[in-house]
């Protein structure tokens, strides 16, 4: 495995530190589910905590980094919800001030969750790369610590715990399918696995209509490409960061791209077989199991889900229409 930023010791000495809330989650097979897709599926579930997300693991990583070394009592990013979410909630334990810069176009559930867990949101028009900027802007202006979703080292060990977590399961497992956005968790618990499981296919999932890292990890290096269009708000990132893309292309075997569809009867085959709700960007890995053309026949394959805030309202509407057009794939 080339050199990356990652560090084996670092992610083993991080889970000894995150709140027990965000640990250990449920790992199992979902027999049922993978009778519908032609092969024995893993489901790692990251939604049953305070705020129904992964992002948890990699924000105490970065929160208790800042309290060892007094960095800085407050703390500053930019998020489409769930980073933003779970940097409220160990902020207000730890007493540091969080500000969430987000669009205004962000998912409406995810901006009042953030407020209610104590964040203070500023809402900018554009994309989470102007919600971005705005946030550099404020840590300058005020010096709140800026965290960096994938940039900041922390956010990917701490998501390397997921990592570590599924090198654990007992018997084999042959690959393991991870959503794909700007990098942290797929590079984490890529290379966690790498180190610790190494026999271990390590596939990569975005939505076809935000494929900026795929499109960059295919061409072996950030490539242009237009507005994200889907409906898996946090995947929807549009640029690359350099270092993030280096540590991916030492770890990920494979990266795929998946239709809105696809994604949308993910959604509802996991309510269907699992009883579970999940939000589009939580859903990839088993939209492209659904999609592989037979990739994963036969297989071992584990899956996270990273994340369920959607709104009843979508939800319905989304596996609504997907329920009227379950013949494409079957259930």
């Amino acid at each position: 495995m080339r050199a990356v930023r990652l560090d084996l010791a670092r992610i083993l000495l991080a889970r000894t530190r995150i709140n027990p809330v965000f640990l250990d989650t449920p790992q199992y097979e979902c027999g049922s589910l993978g009778d519908a897709l032609g092969c024995r599926v893993i489901l790692k579930v990251e939604t049953l905590n305070p705020v129904r997300s992964f992002k948890g693991r990699g924000t105490e990583t970065v929160l208790n980094r800042l309290q060892d070394t007094g960095a800085a009592d407050a703390v500053v990013c930019a998020s489409a919800g769930n980073l933003g979410q779970a940097l409220a909630f160990g902020g207000r334990l730890r007493g540091i001030g969080v500000t969430v810069v987000a669009s205004s176009a962000a998912n409406s559930l995810k901006i009042e969750r953030m407020r209610t867990l104590g964040a203070n949101v500023i809402l900018v028009d554009g994309e989470i790369e102007q919600a971005l900027d705005a946030a550099a802007r404020h840590a300058a202006e005020t010096g709140a610590f800026l965290v960096e979703d994938s940039k900041d080292l922390d956010t990917c060990e701490g998501a390397a715990t997921i990592g570590v977590e599924l090198s654990e399961l007992p018997g084999e497992l042959d690959a393991v399918v991870v959503s794909l956005g700007a990098g942290a968790m797929a590079s984490g618990v890529g290379y966690a696995l790498r180190s610790l499981r190494g026999g271990t296919e390590i596939i990569c999932v975005q939505p076809e209509n935000a494929p900026a890292m795929t499109l960059a990890l295919r061409a072996g290096r950030p490539v242009e490409v237009g507005a994200p269009n889907t409906i898996a708000d946090g995947v929807a990132g549009r640029y690359v960061l350099p270092e993030v893309l280096k540590d991916l292309a030492s770890v990920v075997d494979d990266a795929v791209l998946v239709t809105e569809g696809a994604i949308i009867e993910a959604m509802r085959l996991l309510h269907v077989h699992a009883g579970l709700v999940v939000e589009p960007a939580g859903a990839l890995g088993v939209a492209s199991i659904l999609e592989g053309g037979g990739r994963f026949d036969g297989r071992t394959v584990a899956t996270i889900l990273c994340g369920s805030n959607v709104t009843p309202t979508d939800f319905d509407r989304w596996t609504r229409v997907a329920s009227v057009g379950q013949g494409s794939w079957g259930s």
